[in-house]
């Protein structure tokens, strides 16, 4: 018992440590957390729409929430939440109004679900993205290839279809499809991300080819339902002696051009490269990048990135780390990328970068330091 109030006490006094400020009066303030803080998962993480329809929270009880239909008709978004936990404890993280809200849960129910995000079938250690009906995720393993752990030879896409009307309980009838990428590569362990391009689904992968040389791929979903890898990048060699593949930061509309674009980091271990991809017509073209900043290592499975929605019509920008994760970065990436606020971080960031927003405007960014720490950034 004494063991664990001197761990109680030790995180206590963390949370007490003073609020920092930015030059634009942005505040850095910890969030008072009875754990430290092992893993985090943001806002349409597979976690975050499983604790949110699951009714362990009072604002997840909408039945609709959690309908498996496709078609279902009403507001069925889940609530935001971003959702940490570590031994012996885990936090849900909310907006109630503009005051952030903290629900604490079990760490073994987040556990439950965290198990959840690697679907049978999947490469071990890797984790699916969920967008509605759309799941997409790594198999095949690629040991016998000289692959590295976590790596997939397969991006498996599984869509729920409609259900319809009927009087006897049914299972939801689901269609899979399998991408390779080919041309001696196979797909990074990197979590996919969706989107969508001219109004139908879309996934963005990492792929790797041999092990320091790495890039993106495009999977689209065409009039006739079938997928087709879209657009690849040319590979691109990683620094360092174990070459990181790519990072996925985000996909959004950073530009404003009605499309959405991929921010990514190249070798991202130490000084990385913060790139932005354009699709269009079929290809990935570079369409800007900017030095000195850092994402997720090769085996990491922290989320480093996430969009800044700002409301009123104007593109997102992109919160992440910088070189050496000390500070956040919130960059602009309308134009060549800008940065719009740096914030000092008490501790290096590594468990997770997330964004819980209002009306479709930030409000907090959430970051999981490698003390255990989590703190709040008011959004600028």
């Amino acid at each position: 018992m004494s063991d664990r109030r001197a761990v109680l006490a030790a995180l206590l006094s963390l949370t007490a440590l003073p609020v920092l400020a930015a030059e634009d009066g942005s505040r850095v303030e910890p969030v008072a957390l009875p754990f430290a803080v092992k893993a985090m998962r943001g806002p349409g993480s597979d976690v975050a729409l499983s604790v949110a329809t699951s009714g362990l929270l009072p604002v997840a009880r909408a039945p609709a929430a959690a309908s498996a239909d496709p078609k279902a008709t009403g507001n069925t978004a889940p609530p935001s939440v971003v959702v940490v936990w570590g031994e012996g404890g885990g936090a849900v993280l909310s907006l109630d109004g503009d005051r952030l809200r903290t629900t604490l849960i079990g760490a073994e129910a987040i556990e439950g679900f965290a198990a959840a995000e690697t679907p049978r079938g999947a490469v071990p250690g890797s984790r699916r993205a969920l967008d509605g009906p759309l799941s997409a995720y790594l198999t095949g393993p690629t040991r016998a290839l000289g692959g590295a752990p976590g790596q997939g030879t397969v991006l498996t896409l599984r869509e729920r279809q409609p259900l319809g009307v009927t009087a006897e309980p049914k299972a939801v009838p689901v269609t899979t499809q399998t991408l390779a990428p080919g041309d001696g590569r196979v797909f990074a362990g990197r979590t996919p991300q969706i989107t969508r391009l001219d109004g139908r689904p879309a996934v963005a992968a990492v792929t790797a080819q041999g092990p320091a040389v790495s890039g993106l791929a495009v999977a689209a979903k065409g009039t006739d339902g079938v997928w087709t890898l879209r657009a690849q990048t040319p590979p691109q060699a990683g620094k360092g002696p174990e070459g990181a593949p790519l990072a996925l930061a985000a996909i959004a509309d950073f530009t404003g051009t009605g499309q959405p674009q991929i921010a990514a980091i190249r070798a991202p271990d130490g000084e990385g490269v913060l790139q932005l991809w354009r699709i269009a017509d079929g290809t990935l073209s570079l369409a800007g990048e900017a030095p000195g900043y850092a994402g997720p290592v090769a085996g990491e499975a922290a989320d480093l990135a996430a969009p800044v929605p700002r409301g009123g019509g104007a593109p997102p920008d992109l919160a992440l780390p910088v070189a050496g994760r000390g500070a956040l970065a919130v960059v602009s990436l309308k134009g060549s990328p800008v940065e719009r606020a740096r914030l000092p971080l008490p501790a290096p960031a590594a468990h997770g970068v997330a964004v819980l927003d209002a009306g479709g405007t930030a409000k907090t960014i959430l970051v999981g330091l490698a003390d255990g720490r989590l703190v709040a950034v008011s959004a600028p």
